[in-house]
């Protein structure tokens, strides 16, 4: 049986320029890739790799990619973070940088995960892992997408409350400079912040505060 070499050589460069352009695609569409996004397109995870190699994805972490030369906005971070932990969702000092409410710029990435989740192995960025109660892990989160990554934030009446409920880490005046700047911005309104009190039961906490802000 003859078999024409240049014929087979020709399909399988046509076949691996399609699944290279499937992948730029899907790159530009979602910004980050991990090798499990390819499995749905039938691609093998190591053509990330091959990509890299030739200088047109770069690994940002650990099994994370993307294309070359892209300009990572300020929070790009969290969107790697978030590729790597579905399940967490920024919280307190990030949050709060992430809403406006705070002038500090945390080294470390806040994330919040359910109190019985195992938690994420990541070597970089450095993450801080804060457990929360079933109740409080689902209340008041916000979906945005950064750098083509969807990446769960708490909304600021979430985050306020939970500044209040974490003051011993991040200190009673991070959670007055927070409250105060929500309500000057008019990031949410009382209602709001009082509900989020309620559900990280915070009420009486947070009662003589919000009566001298609002």
């Amino acid at each position: 049986m003859y078999v024409d070499i240049d014929i087979v050589r020709h399909n399988l460069t046509d076949e691996t320029g399609q699944k290279r352009e499937q992948i730029l695609t899907l790159a530009r569409e979602r910004g980050i890739l991990r090798p499990r996004d390819l499995e749905p397109l039938g691609i093998a995870g190591e053509y990330l790799n091959k990509l890299h190699n030739e200088g047109i994805l770069e690994r940002p972490g650990r099994g994370l990619y993307r294309l070359a030369h892209a300009k990572p906005g300020r929070f790009a971070q969290f969107a790697e973070v978030a590729k790597r932990t579905p399940q967490g969702v920024v919280c307190l000092l990030s949050a709060l940088a992430f809403h406006g409410l705070t002038t500090e710029n945390p080294h470390q990435i806040w994330l919040a995960i359910p109190s019985k989740a195992r938690p994420p192995k990541i070597e970089y960025p450095p993450v801080r892992i804060v457990r929360y109660a079933d109740t409080a892990q689902r209340f008041g989160i916000q979906a945005h997408r950064i750098d083509g990554v969807e990446v769960k934030i708490y909304s600021p009446a979430k985050t306020v409350a939970d500044c209040f409920k974490f003051r011993n880490q991040v200190g009673l005046d991070v959670a007055l400079e927070a409250l105060r700047d929500c309500w000057r911005k008019k990031l949410a309104t009382s209602d709001e912040l009082w509900k989020a009190a309620k559900v990280c039961r915070m009420t009486n906490v947070i009662r003589p505060y919000m009566e001298a802000v609002i």
